[in-house]
């Protein structure tokens, strides 16, 4: 189980293409439009109009995408909105999360990316997400940045170099 926890967190170069940020969001997204439906979360789509390009593991993206929209899902429990965009900066490719959820409490933040640490409760959750959600992106040279949404939330953001 550690060595494949370590293997996902860690890209490695034979492993690495161009891929396109944008698709890989959008791919995750659909995987989970039933249950944003179902949860009453409404989605708003902001893409970059052109190709998002990154070097990068694809799947290994679509599993940061994916414990993040998890997440935002989470924290959401009676609905809301989830706002997802992409864009190039001086830095390289974002994609930010948003959602209007309930937002992390500030005496967890200094812990929010501690392997198994988590504010879900029991059988809810592992604490793994985040963690190597920012394995994954740092290994791929990259960063994550949580911050409160304008919407009352959380705002994850996502910088990949291009």
């Amino acid at each position: 189980i550690v060595n494949s926890l370590l293997n996902l967190a860690r890209p490695s170069e034979g492993d690495a293409a161009l891929v396109d940020v944008n698709v890989i969001v959008s791919d995750v997204l659909s995987l989970l439009e039933h249950q944003f439906r179902n949860g009453r979360i409404q989605v708003r789509k902001e893409l970059s109009p052109s190709g998002l390009f990154v070097k990068g593991v694809e799947y290994k993206l679509q599993q940061v995408f994916l414990n993040l929209l998890l997440n935002a899902r989470d924290a959401m429990p009676r609905g809301g909105w989830l706002t997802l965009v992409t864009r190039v900066d001086a830095r390289g490719a974002v994609v930010e999360v948003s959602d209007t959820g309930t937002g992390i409490p500030t005496e967890h933040l200094a812990r929010i990316y501690d392997p198994f640490f988590t504010t879900k409760s029991d059988g809810h959750g592992t604490g793994l997400g985040l963690s190597i959600a920012l394995d994954v992106v740092r290994a791929h040279g990259g960063d994550i940045a949580l911050e409160d949404s304008p919407l009352g939330g959380l705002r994850v953001r996502v910088t990949v170099p291009t």
